[in-house]
Parts: structure tokens; C-alpha cells; sequence
């Protein structure tokens, strides 16, 4: 299995991104997905989320209204539509999937498989 990001890059605040993860080797259509991201220095932490079924979406409370997860099955990929972006959303972008049912959405340990991170920065 592999997740690979795409769509990371620089922009300005205020600006939008749009961040892409695709996976290989399994289909992950009945699987919940989840964004976090790692900001120099500190700790990886929970972005968004969405369900199996695309019917429920959690945020952190930074990025409600200005961030939106959403999935396209066919294409075994999630999204996160970025926009108003701060210079404090700036960090490396992780998505990631769980394997089975977990009933828990922001906890990396619910996640089993993970992309390699693409960076993100906004410039002030």
C-alpha cells in the first residue's frame, strides 16, 4: 500500500491549495481517512477527517470554515480544499487511512497507512 500527496507548495496568506493523496496496492473506498500536519518543532496533530461513507467530517477548530476534506472513491484519493490560508497553517501535510473501524477520528493511532508528507508555506 501507498499514499502519495500532491498539491503542497508556497502561497501567500489569504491564499488557497488544494492537497491530493492517492492510494496504491488496496482500495480504500469503505475506510475512513484523515489529514494531520507537523509544524516545525512540534508535534504532529490532527487536521480533518471523513468517514467511510463521506457523510461525516470532523476539523480541528483553526481550520473550520476554511479547510474542507472530502474523498472520490473512484480514484482511491482524498482531498483538503485549503483556503484563507494563515501563515500559521504552515507545516508538512500528512494524509492518512485506517485499515479497520476505529471509533475514534483524530488519534494517529487509528490510522494504519500514511503518505510521505508534502509541505506547505504561507507567507506572510
Amino acid at each position: 500500500v501507498q499514499l502519495v500527496e500532491s498539491g503542497g507548495g508556497l502561497v501567500q496568506a489569504g491564499g488557497s491549495l488544494r492537497l491530493s493523496c492517492a492510494a496504491s496496492g488496496r482500495t480504500f473506498s469503505g475506510n475512513d481517512w484523515g489529514w494531520f500536519r507537523q509544524a516545525p518543532g512540534k508535534e504532529r496533530v490532527f487536521v480533518a477527517s471523513i468517514n467511510w461513507s463521506g457523510s461525516s467530517t470532523h476539523y480541528t477548530e483553526s481550520v473550520k470554515g476554511r479547510f474542507t476534506i472530502s474523498r472520490d472513491d473512484a480514484k482511491n484519493t482524498v482531498y483538503l480544499q485549503m483556503n484563507s490560508l494563515k501563515f500559521e497553517d504552515t507545516a508538512v501535510y500528512y494524509c492518512a487511512v485506517s485499515s479497520m473501524y476505529r471509533n475514534v477520528y483524530d488519534a494517529d493511532w487509528k490510522y494504519d497507512y500514511w503518505g510521505q508528507g508534502t509541505q506547505v508555506t504561507v507567507s506572510s
